[in-house]
């Protein structure tokens, strides 16, 4: 078929629909069937157009949809964090009372790994190295005092080892800490409380040792053998304090070696000049007795040293003694008070022997 006819024959089918939509044209069923269609259309475009009212309620509707939807989220959130933070203090709370609780906790009970925790923690805050040296020292004690309740208690054999263990510990890390300050610093006097602070420390665990176990007297004897190395180290090194080289630049467990060989005195070293110390004698006078003042004579030989009461008689055939006047004492006595009456005016001598003279005035 050609263009023109093509044409020709959609415009007819045109004016035919047209006729139809208008009513003026003869229905058959494919163009009424059409025209419902279009009508249709048309009914439905018209109802689905809401009103300005109705737009504004949908809008409403969704608005508060949404608004419940995101409400839960946020709620949720809220009891989250109050939750997370009531935890936190329980656990708080809780991490208290138990180190509190475990402060008396002995080696071998439940609670002594959170007192060893909570002195590592006294000590990660604790930032002078003296003062670290100090805790370090104290919680060796802290070890020899809770050996020996471990033998009233007749505690096992495992709690000694444990015990032993932890004071060697703290014993090695004290000691190297204290000895650097020393050696860098100097300090006769820190020395001489360390060394008598081992000899106290051997003592109680060799009064101890008695009633432990028999399989931890090896551990306790190690441990007397660390603190006799730990009073010799310290007098080697005040031996050293005075000198330009005191350590070797090595060390082991206990710290600094002391140098070995002459000692070059150092002038400027603050231990330099080490005040002498002189013990003192023994005294065996009772308690309470009063001591001899510094000027006091010494006690008697034998010898009469009283002066002598009689005079004093020069030997035969000699030169007497020069006499040597006495000083008077310095103490001056006040002059005795008179009263002195005022002359008599007319005074006639006794006319009797034997009489009082005659006074006038």
């Amino acid at each position: 078929m050609g263009v023109p006819g093509w044409f020709a024959r959609e415009r007819a089918d045109g004016d035919r629909f047209a006729d139809l939509v208008d009513g003026t044209a003869p229905q058959d069923d494919e163009f009424a069937h059409e025209l419902a269609l279009v009508g249709g259309l048309r009914e439905l475009g018209a109802s689905g157009t809401p009103d300005a009212e109705t737009r504004q309620r949908i809008r409403d509707e969704i608005a508060g949809r949404l608004a419940e939807a995101e409400a839960p989220p946020k709620r949720r959130g809220h009891a989250v964090a109050n939750l997370s933070a009531a935890a936190v203090a329980l656990v708080l709370a809780l991490g208290g009372i138990t180190l509190l609780l475990s402060k008396d906790a002995l080696p071998g009970d439940p609670l002594y790994g959170i007192k060893r925790a909570g002195e590592s923690a006294a000590l990660s805050l604790t930032f002078d190295e003296r003062d670290k040296a100090k805790k370090h020292l104290e919680f060796a004690t802290n070890r020899v005092g809770e050996l020996g309740e471990l033998t009233r208690q007749g505690a096992s054999t495992g709690a000694y080892f444990t015990g032993l263990a932890d004071f060697e510990t703290d014993l090695r890390a004290g000691v190297s800490q204290l000895t650097a300050i020393v050696t860098d610093q100097g300090g006769q006097t820190r020395l001489a409380e360390l060394r008598t602070w081992a000899q106290q420390q051997s003592d109680r665990l060799g009064f101890q040792v008695g009633s432990a176990p028999a399989e931890a007297h090896d551990k306790f004897a190690a441990a007397r053998v660390l603190l006799d190395k730990v009073q010799a180290r310290t007098t080697d090194l005040g031996s050293r304090l005075v000198c330009y080289t005191i350590t070797t630049g090595s060390s082991d467990e206990l710290g600094a070696l002391p140098a070995a060989g002459d000692c070059v005195r150092d002038p400027g070293s603050p231990d330099a000049v080490v005040p002498p110390v002189t013990p003192s004698a023994p005294s065996s006078a009772p308690t309470g007795s009063p001591s001899p003042s510094p000027t006091s004579a010494p006690p008697s030989s034998g010898v009469d040293t009283a002066a002598p009461t009689g005079p004093l008689t020069p030997p035969s055939g000699g030169v007497p003694p020069p006499v040597v006047a006495t000083p008077a004492p310095t103490t001056k006595t006040p002059p005795p008070t008179t009263t002195t009456r005022p002359p008599p005016l007319i005074s006639i001598p006794p006319l009797i022997p034997g009489l009082p003279p005659i006074v006038i005035g």
